[in-house]
């Protein structure tokens, strides 16, 4: 059981660390080029700069909150922000007027069980004993 939270744990981070990289790069970019107004992501609630804001505060908050959980520090602001994304992607595609392309859907269904692995392996490192 020690190796399979282990396993959640290690694909929690990583897809978590990714994510919050991806956001980063995303709202830095989108910054940089001053493209504020015309962003308009369909599967977020937000639209223009508001949109671009949340993209990079969203990722420099989810690479804060991954390193400290890795760190053994604050691990419930982890489990906080898993909890918050696995939401996102959920209501973002599936429970709102989002509509897919053709190959769209099969990469949209391995983000939201990637979302809801990491989200079980992001409960489970809250219980973890540190390692002093």
């Amino acid at each position: 059981m020690a190796v399979i939270s282990a396993i959640l744990r290690f694909i929690s981070y990583l897809y978590h660390g990714l994510l919050a990289l991806l956001l980063l790069a995303l709202g830095t970019v989108l910054t940089v080029a001053g493209a504020g107004d015309a962003v308009r992501l369909n599967m977020l609630p937000w639209t223009g700069s508001t949109a671009v804001w949340a993209l990079l505060l969203g990722g420099i908050f989810g690479l804060i909150t991954v390193i400290l959980a890795i760190k053994g520090k604050l691990r419930p602001l982890f489990f906080l922000w898993a909890l918050v994304v696995t939401y996102f992607v959920f209501k973002g595609y599936f429970l709102s007027g989002y509509r897919f392309t053709p190959d769209e859907f099969r990469k949209v269904a391995y983000m939201a069980g990637g979302a809801l692995i990491a989200l079980i392996g992001a409960f489970s490192q809250m219980f973890r004993k540190s390692a002093r």
